[in-house]
Parts: C-alpha cells; sequence; structure tokens
C-alpha cells in the first residue's frame, strides 16, 4: 500500500502541475477562445456577486437576462465559488483557473481511483483476479492526463466541480447498496445536493438511481433500511435546494425549483430552424412576445413551446435526436471549434474509445450470469448501475441538447473500464512478446 500511495501522490502532483499550466497559459481573460459564453458569463456573475449586485448582469445577457435584472438561468453554487475566489484575489480569472486546476488535478484523479477500487471490489472482476489496485492506478493515472479534463480544470466553467460530485454520488451508492445505513444515506444526500447545484441536468438520474437503489434492497431483503436511508437523502437534497427555490419565489413572486434553464434548452435544440440536422451551437431567438416575462414565466413558456414543436413533427424531432448521436459522441476535429478544443477531443475520447469499449464488452462478459435467471441478480450490480447511468444520461441529452462536453460525465464514469481495456491490451502485448523472445531463443 505504501507503494501504491506513492504512485498515487505522484499521478495528482503531475495532474495538478500539467492543469496549473494550462491555467497560466489561458491567462486572466474570458473573453478569447476557447470556451467563450459560459466563461464570460460565470466572470460576469462572480464580478458582481462581489459588487453586491446579486445573481444579475449589468446589459441583457445571452439567452433572455434583461440588464440588471436578477437571473437564475446558470448554477448559483458555481457563481458563488467564482465570487468567493474573486473576494479573496480581486476580480481576476486566473485565481479560478488556477485554484480549480489544484482541486480538479487533485480531486478527480483521487475519485476516479476510490471509485475505481470500489468498482473493482465486486464478486464478477474477483473471480477473474484482476489486480484491483493496479486498475485504479491506472484509472487515476488516465484521468490525470486526459486533455479534455485538463482543459476543462482551467476554465471558469462547472464540469470538473461536477464531474467530481457526481463520481462522489456513485461511488457512495455502490457503498449504499452494499450497506444500507442512515450514515451512508447522510452522505449520500450531500453528494446529490452538491452535483444538482452544480447542474441541474442531474436531477432525472437522481430519480433512477434511487429506484435502482430500491430494487436493490428490495432483492437482499433489506428495503427498510433503504428506505430509512433514501429519506434522509432526499430530506438533504431538498433542503440544500430550498434556499434557492425561497430565493426564486421572492424574486419572481412564483415557483421556479432550480434554475430557468432547462426551458430555453427544449426550446432551442427543437426548434425548426435546425431541420433535421442538430445545429449545436446555434441557439435560437427569444420570441419578442415574451419580452417583460420575468425568467420562471420565460422558462415555463419555452419548454411549453419546445414540447410544442416535439407533438407538431414527432417524424422530424426523431431524426434531429438521431442527429444528435453524432454531436455526442464526436471525438474528430471540427472545423467550427478551437485547436485547443479539436486536440482535447481527439487526444481523450478519441484515444480511449477502443480501450472504454473493450473494457466494458470484457466487464459485461464477466459479470453475465449464466442462468436465464441471474439476470435479476446482474441489474443489482455495480456494473448494471454504471451502465443503466451511461444509457440514462445519453438518452437524455440525444432526445434535449447534445454536445461532446455534457458527454464528459460519462467519460469519467467509464474510466475504470478503459483501464481493464487498456491492461487486457498491454497484457496480450507482453505475452505475444514473450512468445516471440521464447521462438527466437529456441
Amino acid at each position: 500500500m505504501k507503494k501504491t500511495h506513492a504512485i498515487l501522490l505522484v499521478i495528482l502532483l503531475l495532474a495538478v502541475a500539467v492543469r496549473v499550466l494550462v491555467a497560466v497559459y489561458l491567462g486572466d481573460v474570458v473573453d478569447a477562445p476557447p470556451l467563450l459564453t459560459d466563461q464570460r458569463s460565470y466572470h460576469a456573475l462572480g464580478e458582481r456577486l462581489v459588487a453586491g449586485q446579486g445573481f444579475s448582469f449589468d446589459r441583457g445577457w445571452y439567452p433572455f437576462t434583461a440588464a440588471d435584472t436578477p437571473t437564475a438561468h446558470w448554477s448559483f453554487l458555481y457563481s458563488l465559488f467564482v465570487a468567493s475566489i474573486y473576494g479573496i484575489f480581486g476580480v481576476h480569472p486566473v485565481s479560478v483557473r488556477i485554484l480549480q486546476a489544484i482541486l480538479g488535478g487533485m480531486l478527480l484523479p483521487l475519485t476516479v481511483y476510490v471509485f475505481s477500487r470500489r468498482l473493482f471490489q465486486a464478486p464478477s472482476f474477483r473471480q477473474h483476479n484482476v489486480d484491483v489496485e493496479a486498475l485504479a492506478l491506472l484509472a487515476a493515472g488516465i484521468a490525470a492526463f486526459y486533455p479534455y479534463f485538463i482543459l476543462y480544470s482551467a476554465t471558469l466553467m462547472t464540469e470538473t466541480l461536477y464531474i467530481i460530485a457526481l463520481l462522489w454520488t456513485l461511488y457512495l451508492a455502490m457503498r449504499l447498496a452494499e450497506r444500507p445505513s442512515l450514515k451512508h444515506g447522510l452522505l449520500f444526500g450531500i453528494s446529490l445536493g452538491t452535483a444538482t447545484l452544480l447542474r441541474q441536468s442531474i436531477l432525472p438520474w437522481i430519480m433512477i438511481l434511487m429506484i435502482w437503489l430500491g430494487w436493490v434492497a428490495l432483492r437482499s431483503g433489506v428495503f427498510r433500511r433503504m428506505i430509512g436511508a433514501l429519506a434522509v437523502s432526499g430530506l438533504l437534497l431538498a433542503l440544500m435546494i430550498a434556499p434557492f427555490t425561497i430565493r426564486n419565489y421572492r424574486v419572481y413572486g412564483e415557483f421556479l425549483l432550480l434554475n430557468s434553464n432547462a426551458g430555453y434548452a427544449m426550446y432551442s435544440a427543437q426548434h425548426p430552424m435546425h431541420g433535421t440536422d442538430f445545429q449545436e451551437f446555434t441557439a435560437a431567438p427569444v420570441p419578442t412576445e415574451l419580452t417583460g416575462l420575468n425568467e420562471a414565466q420565460m422558462d415555463r413558456d419555452l419548454m411549453r413551446r419546445g414540447i410544442g414543436f416535439v407533438l407538431a413533427d414527432p417524424g422530424r424531432y426523431l431524426q434531429l435526436s438521431l442527429s444528435r448521436l453524432v454531436d455526442f459522441f464526436e471525438f474528430w476535429p471540427s472545423a467550427n471549434t478551437t485547436l485547443l478544443n479539436n486536440i482535447g477531443r481527439v487526444g481523450s475520447f478519441g484515444l480511449m474509445l477502443p480501450f472504454m469499449i473493450l473494457g466494458i464488452v470484457t466487464a459485461v462478459v464477466w459479470g453475465a450470469p449464466k442462468a436465464v435467471g441471474g439476470w435479476l441478480r446482474f441489474s443489482t450490480t455495480p456494473l448494471a448501475m454504471l451502465l443503466l447511468f451511461v444509457v440514462v444520461y445519453t438518452v437524455q441529452h440525444i432526445f434535449t441538447w447534445a454536445m461532446p462536453r455534457y458527454r464528459l460525465p460519462i467519460d469519467a464514469v467509464v474510466l475504470p473500464f478503459a483501464a481493464l481495456g487498456l491492461s487486457n491490451v498491454l497484457h496480450w502485448i507482453r505475452l505475444r512478446v514473450g512468445k516471440q523472445k521464447h521462438i527466437m531463443n529456441q
């Protein structure tokens, strides 16, 4: 274990170093490529919060926020994170970049390591005598040098902290499935609340994850204990969201659970301007007749219109959604993104995709039940939970709004499988080389 900890420490230090270098390279500006809109938004919100102006902008802002009016469109938690750093070091984006690079470099590989260890301790892996520590370290190493993770850790966006929170929820879900308790339920609820405050699009998955945990408990005979743990988790999640729901009601005079971005995302992504070919960087104009509505009203009206586009032409919507598969899983260079993003895309998902697929196939083959009735038991395994997440998260974005950066949480979740696939390939190469040496020595 001392050797393992030493290797892990080196991985973390190198991960921090490379991310800090990128943070310094991107510098103290937010109005130059890559990754423009979201960075500008969180920088502006942090600046306004420090100045005592609340969650607002000093001029009209994408997609529909008027100047000097309260907004709920962006993550409250991440805006407060940026503002707290500005409050300490002054309004300098590079300070956020460097601190987030340090946090991302330490926490993301570490979380991947812990998450992978828990996964590979499952019986289906242990019966094949996998080296749990070696695979977990390999997964952490991939996370440390995954170009897209490096890039986003140095940008003023929610990706890095959200992915860490997501992996934390999945790790705790595995622990909760293994042993339901109020303590695990408490930690699970905190992780769910943190992830939700960073990106509310996780809420559909949270509902499915809780159903899965209930199913596991029902199969293992600990349903009552699980219900108690999940009740604690749900209560904590509600308590963490509640201050912002109350804030929204005081500001808008009507209910808005958290952020006001779901309606616009549905409206813009299904807009007839796309035809049957989704244009991920094209934003639909907000109808002029909605001018004067507050964000809570705007969110509901745009959601209604977005659903209306679907119901008006289901065939077009299906073709449009299928076209988003390409946008979601894109790993090749694109003319409409910067060189840095293209390098990140190809050098991360493009490079690791074959190993991810090989690792997933290997894990499924190892874990597949021998008898028909065994599939019920398989459905309660950590492997089944992670495959369910990949499917649910993919479907959710394919049918709403898709682009490569929305796939990054899936990339992180399947890194253990990438490590397994890469390990299998390296083992095969060693065998082939050893065989060739043996033949040559005869």
